[in-house]
């Protein structure tokens, strides 16, 4: 989906940090950043990357989602990278032999929610690709968040799982009740407009000899307004009906000049 609009001013608001532990692909760094910048999120820490920082690949992956890269801060121990949080959630696919809370995201979501509302930090804890997080990894975190995946092909690819839990963090945000360009879309034309349509159509169908069975008119108008009302039309559609309609009365009205004369009428003229 497109839809990046470089005139619009970000505005860094409190979120979680998402920390990813000892990434190897830069590619799956750019692309977690991506997921991140789409639902307002910009805190990425990276805990011993394997081929460093900074890095050409999670750049390019993470078009254009400059405001979270530039903000990369890169630790040597995982105990560093979550110093400052007070609320620390580790996310995996895998049973843990640990006594941990066990949290879907919608729940871990409104947690971190209402705990960074209260000024406080908080994150999100994802593994390597190969194999996620160590137990040792999960120990630190306050709970396990999971996510109701096929058992049989349980492995999310990290930007994946980042993009998961980012959009239901903003979900719980004052800003995920809100979908973007609604603004634009047009109001329901007024009730009277409506009516004058209705009112339109069966003057145009009367006079083009529609109603065949004088009896069942009223049921068939009643329908047709049924039908149109539905439609929620706005008044610029509303007049666009009514210029067809006008069309149609109009040309019933005058001669075609493509209509096929029946035999023995062609000498007429």
């Amino acid at each position: 989906m497109a839809g990046t609009d470089s005139s619009i001013k970000l505005e860094l608001r409190p979120t979680p940090a998402i920390i990813l532990c000892e990434p190897q692909l830069g590619e799956n760094i750019g692309t977690a950043a991506r997921a991140m910048a789409n639902f307002g999120l910009w805190d990425l820490r990276l805990v011993r990357p394997r081929d460093g920082w900074p890095n050409e690949r999670a750049v390019a992956a993470a078009s254009r989602a400059d405001h979270v890269i530039n903000r990369v801060r890169v630790f040597e121990t995982l105990e560093a990278a979550i110093a400052d949080l007070s609320l620390v959630y580790a996310t995996t696919a895998r049973s843990r032999d640990l006594q941990k809370a066990v949290l879907g995201p919608d729940e871990a979501s409104g947690n971190l929610h209402s705990h960074i509302s209260n000024g406080r930090g908080a994150g999100l804890l994802f593994g390597r690709e190969r194999w996620g997080l160590l137990n040792e990894e999960v120990a630190l975190a306050d709970a396990i968040v999971t996510l109701p995946v096929e058992p049989a092909f349980a492995s999310l690819n990290i930007a994946q799982a980042v993009l998961l839990m980012a959009y239901e963090w903003r979900r719980h945000s004052d800003l995920g009740t809100k979908l973007p360009f609604t603004d634009a879309l047009a109001e329901v034309a007024p009730r009277e407009e409506l009516i004058g349509l209705f009112g339109h159509l069966e003057t145009t169908l009367d006079g083009s000899g529609f109603f065949t069975a004088p009896d069942k008119r009223p049921t068939v108008i009643n329908n047709l307004r049924t039908m149109l009302e539905r439609g929620k039309f706005t008044s610029q559609e509303i007049r666009t009906l009514r210029g067809v309609i006008s069309s149609i009365d109009r040309r019933h009205q005058r001669p075609n000049p493509n209509r096929q004369k029946p035999p023995g009428e062609e000498g007429n003229s």
